[in-house]
């Protein structure tokens, strides 16, 4: 073959290789991909390349690449490729449940035809829909729990009701992420400081501050790690002492942070001005 890409044939799924509390796979399929089928789960994901189609609630449905497919519990679906190239996509199943803690009694989320390009719902599910090969932190899953339910909710019509916040409660968690934020600080241990339970310590902390726990914690670790690779650490040291998995766990939230990778951004510490 003389410049054109092998075309993929092969079907194949990829399990995510760190289980957490949400179960997670990508995978490709060339044709013909399952028969209908039901979950008693969300089956929530995004279609990554091709034309992922499906019958669903009577009608046959076609997700292009970039939308956000919701699947309703214990409805019938299956899939197959739209076109000959096949598709590639991500997909996260979620128990009811997990979305009834933070939903409190309210009825389940229902998102209409199954497929929906709202940036809402693509924001909220983009921490789940993270890479095979990228693990989850308990605190960033339950951050990521929190935001999926009120994207849902919100895009599935409901409304969203004001509620009195309870700044003493956060600032005691808060307080808490300055003195233990290189260690493997949970939405548990946060609720048990302030005295609040999980979920509405999450809503207030972001209504609050401005950002979610997992997303402060992080800022925090990277404040930190500035500081000790100013200091003299190597990024691998700076990355550990800092709370970080590995350096190159801490390099993807500096970009994401900053627009620089860590290392570039000590090169131009360290020149200084011209």
């Amino acid at each position: 073959m003389t410049g054109t890409k092998a075309k993929v044939t092969a079907d194949w799924v990829k399990p995510a290789c760190h289980a957490g509390r949400i179960a997670r796979i990508e995978a490709y399929f060339s044709g013909h991909g399952y028969e209908p089928h039901r979950h008693d789960a969300y089956a929530i994901g995004r279609t990554l390349a091709g034309v992922q189609s499906f019958n669903y609630r009577g009608s046959k449905r076609h997700s292009l690449q970039g939308m956000t497919m919701v699947l309703h519990p214990d409805e019938l679906h299956d899939g197959e490729a739209g076109t000959e190239d096949g598709f590639q996509y991500r997909m996260f199943y979620i128990d009811p449940a997990l979305i009834q803690t933070i939903l409190g009694g309210k009825p389940l989320p229902f998102i209409a035809g199954g497929i929906s390009s709202d940036p809402r719902l693509h924001i909220a599910t983009e921490p789940l829909l993270k890479a095979m090969d990228i693990s989850l932190e308990k605190l960033e899953e339950d951050d990521a729990l929190y935001d999926l339910a009120q994207a849902l909710a919100v895009v599935g019509g409901q409304r969203v009701r004001r509620r009195v916040t309870d700044y003493q409660a956060v600032e005691r968690a808060r307080e808490y992420i300055y003195a233990e934020f290189n260690k493997n600080i949970t939405l548990d241990a946060l609720s048990a400081v302030s005295g609040k339970d999980r979920w509405s310590l999450s809503r207030d902390f972001r209504v609050l501050f401005g950002t979610s726990p997992y997303r402060y914690v992080t800022m925090r670790r990277l404040e930190y790690c500035r500081q000790l690779m100013l200091a003299g650490f190597s990024l691998a040291e700076a990355a550990i002492e800092s709370g970080f998995a590995d350096q190159s766990h801490m390099t993807r939230q500096f970009i994401k942070t900053w627009g620089v990778s860590p290392g570039r951004w000590q090169n131009i510490i360290r020149k200084g001005p011209a």
